[in-house]
């Protein structure tokens, strides 16, 4: 009984038009440290019900969600926003009841991160999301006036596709949400490692403005896919992909050639802290936000940190530093327990750490070597480099923040986020460098972990690039007059 109490049953994915008879589904298992089971029943569709799944949502958009003022989409996603921040509401329950247990990590830093991730999709954020990326967002809407002359409209995809990773929890809904803000009909492919959330928010954004129930859907497919993948990627004029690289360039040569693919694979993140937040009262603090950064979803986000490049000549060393930062890890996986690792995780964990110990002096490993965190310390100049995720951080000392520029450089197709740690006129002109160098993203250290609504993920559109623009000259406007009626 006791065991049957524990087992739950969910059936993911979205699928307008389909009932759930007539698709086949497969289980996938999960099992939190608790002993909670979860039983994910995830669809399997034919290659016919995926071309039909297609067409269905390219009907409803060119009916529902087309004509919507970007005005009303965005109050539509505001709304489910203001439910998925409820915490008595039953969607936000079943996140936080499920999400903690398909992704291993803690049910507390789930909570704070849904919280915070959901706040940065409001209508006021929305907003601001828009106009980033147009100046006049009324162009989604119609033609408008161009600077040049003539008018100019934006128009989405005909059917977008998103395969999302599952490496953080929720992940899907940036892609979702830019897929509606530009109208495009779409159809996602959920991660196995994260089945639950694009569904739910489906179901969610249907209950809020039901014309919008046909306009998406969420399927699933094992690994690479078969016929059912070609038929939809053979539907689609733009793909939006997450994942390993090598997951990405596979699916890129899959693709036919006058298919827009948008891939965001693997980054490598990293900090500089100069001199002026080492004082003996900011540089705890600095540690304790440096911590925060590493502790998220374990550092498997493309934006977190691998290298905390540290000055030296301030009054808190660089090893002390690393000593501050690694009692902080310490303190956090008091509160947010690091999630168990599989036997593959765990010994990619050990050998990163060994390389650390036999490093000489390169390295220098702090802490127990069983802690569920790591922070390897070096008092030399090291290049940039994965850690083994999981809550392990390299600290390396410089003389001058200016010295880390080659080693980053080097880097350069995998730089993303850059956490920095100065005043103001050192902060623009290492930002310069850095831009130069390749890095996309500068925050502040604390807030590598979660970007702003709009950010321009790894230095594109997120917005425009999915759009294709459509222009009427004034060649045009200008033949039109003797033509109106008004003209006689």
């Amino acid at each position: 009984m006791n065991e049957q109490r524990k087992l739950q049953r969910i059936r993911a994915g979205y699928l307008p038009g389909l009932n759930d008879d007539e698709v086949q589904w497969q289980t996938l298992d999960f099992k939190s440290r608790n002993g909670q089971v979860l039983e994910v029943c995830v669809p399997v569709l034919t290659a016919p019900q995926m071309q039909a799944l297609a067409c269905r949502v390219r009907t409803a958009a060119a009916i529902h969600l087309r004509p919507m003022p970007v005005a009303e989409i965005i109050d539509a996603v505001d709304r489910a926003m203001a439910r998925l921040l409820d915490r008595n509401d039953i969607y936000r329950q079943q996140a936080e009841a499920w999400l903690p247990v398909v992704s291993g990590y803690d049910a507390d830093m789930v909570r704070l991160g849904l919280t915070g991730f959901f706040k940065t999709f409001r209508a006021a954020q929305l907003k601001r999301f828009v106009a980033e990326d147009f100046a006049n967002p009324a162009v989604l809407d119609g033609f408008q006036p161009a600077a040049k002359g003539g008018a100019v409209r934006a128009f989405g995809p005909d059917l977008l596709v998103h395969s999302w990773a599952g490496n953080v929890p929720a992940l899907s809904l940036w892609s979702l949400v830019c897929g509606l803000l530009v109208k495009a009909p779409a159809i996602g492919k959920l991660a196995s490692a994260e089945p639950l959330f694009a569904g739910w928010f489906a179901r969610l954004l249907a209950e809020v403005h039901p014309p919008l129930a046909d306009c998406l859907a969420v399927v699933w497919w094992r690994g690479a896919g078969g016929e059912e993948a070609d038929a939809l990627y053979a539907q689609a004029d733009t793909v939006l992909a997450y994942g390993g690289n090598q997951t990405l360039d596979a699916l890129r040569r899959r693709l036919p050639v006058t298919t827009r693919f948008l891939p965001h694979g693997h980054k490598l993140g990293f900090g500089l802290i100069g001199a002026q937040a080492l004082d003996t009262l900011k540089a705890p603090a600095m540690a304790r936000q440096a911590a925060w950064d590493v502790m998220r979803y374990d550092q498997q986000g493309c934006y977190s940190p691998h290298v905390f490049y540290v000055q030296r000549g301030a009054p808190v060393s660089p090893r002390a530093f690393a000593d501050y930062l690694a009692a902080e890890l310490a303190n956090l996986q008091r509160r947010f327990a690091r999630r168990e690792l599989d036997l593959e995780e765990g010994a990619a964990l050990a050998r990163w750490q060994q390389n650390m110990e036999w490093g000489g002096e390169a390295h220098q490993l702090l802490g127990p070597v069983d802690a569920p965190w790591s922070v390897a310390y070096s008092e030399s100049l090291q290049p940039l480099a994965p850690t083994a995720l999981y809550r392990t951080i390299a600290v390396v000392a410089v003389d001058r923040l200016d010295a880390v520029l080659p080693v980053v450089a080097a880097q350069r197709d995998y730089l993303q986020t850059a956490g920095i740690a100065a005043g103001p006129e050192e902060l623009y002109r290492l930002a310069g460098l850095l831009g130069a160098a390749g890095v996309t993203r500068i925050s502040a250290i604390g807030s590598m972990s979660m970007p702003e609504a709009g950010w321009h993920h790894d230095g594109r559109f997120n917005l425009l690039d999915l759009v294709r623009m459509t222009e009427i000259e004034q060649s045009a406007e200008l033949a039109a007059q003797p033509l109106a009626s008004y003209a006689d």
